[in-house]
């Protein structure tokens, strides 16, 4: 199957009703040994996408929990060949649309060309980098057509109506919809779910080419059905590192993942 046929496929065959669930962890956060297995444990508790953090020493729109789990991982020696040889270990087993993301620094120093190349023979979907807005990097875009990996942009809620237009046009797969202004983190649902949803109209009234994904502030399966209200379903990562970070010292860390995220799918293990 072609790379952006496995995300195309996924959405075509969502229910009316279903939410499409993103997960973000840290590749190799809390050990690089266990990532390809916590990613197989939540593919089987519901995850529809996972988001595969490619750690960096600077990573600036992260919070505190992201930012942990980036350290810890570069202390334990991951980087980008360990990452694909990940991806292709998973490929191996499951066709679940993997999408990196992270920050261009890691991807100039390895050469453009030879990452998209490497990230398209291992497997990778598509690919966040969300210091590098559309348009204002054409390399970038025009290797992701090369590779048949799909460009995947953002929206915020101070994102212009005419540029939302432009980044509808610039995405494939999804659009991500960033229900907050700032850094990563988990927040308040009940608050974001109240504030958000004329930002949701703007979005849905802009962006007509793909479908929408919307992340920042979900914590439980209630903040993840009130805020994605609307959209094609929602995103969490700092709730499930932060999650991963209170079990990861007991020996079933693992399963006890696939339990919180099948309560956050379903709101029920």
């Amino acid at each position: 199957m072609k790379k952006l046929g496995r995300l195309k496929k996924l959405f075509e065959n969502r229910g009316s009703e279903q939410k499409i669930m993103s997960l973000f962890i840290t590749a190799g956060y809390p050990d690089p040994g266990s990532t390809v297995e916590l990613i197989r444990e939540l593919e089987s508790s519901g995850a529809d996408i996972i988001e595969l953090g490619m750690p960096f020493s600077d990573p600036l729109a992260d919070g505190p929990t992201i930012q942990h789990a980036s350290k810890i991982a570069l202390e334990k020696g991951v980087h980008l060949d360990i990452i694909f040889d990940m991806v292709s270990e998973i490929r191996d087993q499951s066709d679940i649309p993997i999408v990196l993301m992270g920050y261009i620094n890691p991807v100039l120093k390895y050469g453009l060309e030879a990452f998209f190349l490497k990230a398209s023979r291992a497997g990778v979907d598509g690919i966040i980098l969300p210091d590098v807005p559309p348009g204002e990097f054409p390399e970038v875009e025009s290797l992701c057509m090369k590779h048949d990996i799909a460009p995947i942009f953002l929206v915020a809620p101070n994102t212009p109506e005419e540029r939302m237009r432009m980044i509808d046009k610039s995405s494939r797969g999804f659009v991500y919809c960033v229900s907050v202004t700032g850094v990563t983190g988990a927040r308040d649902g009940s608050e974001v779910s109240q504030s958000v949803g004329k930002f949701i109209d703007k979005v849905r009234n802009n962006v007509k080419n793909n479908p929408i994904l919307i992340g920042f502030g979900i914590r439980t399966h209630q903040d993840a059905m009130a805020i994605s209200r609307g959209v094609d379903g929602f995103i969490v990562g700092s709730a499930l590192i932060d999650y991963i970070r209170s079990v990861s010292d007991q020996e079933d860390w693992i399963k006890k993942t696939g339990d919180f995220v099948r309560k956050l799918k379903y709101g029920t293990s």
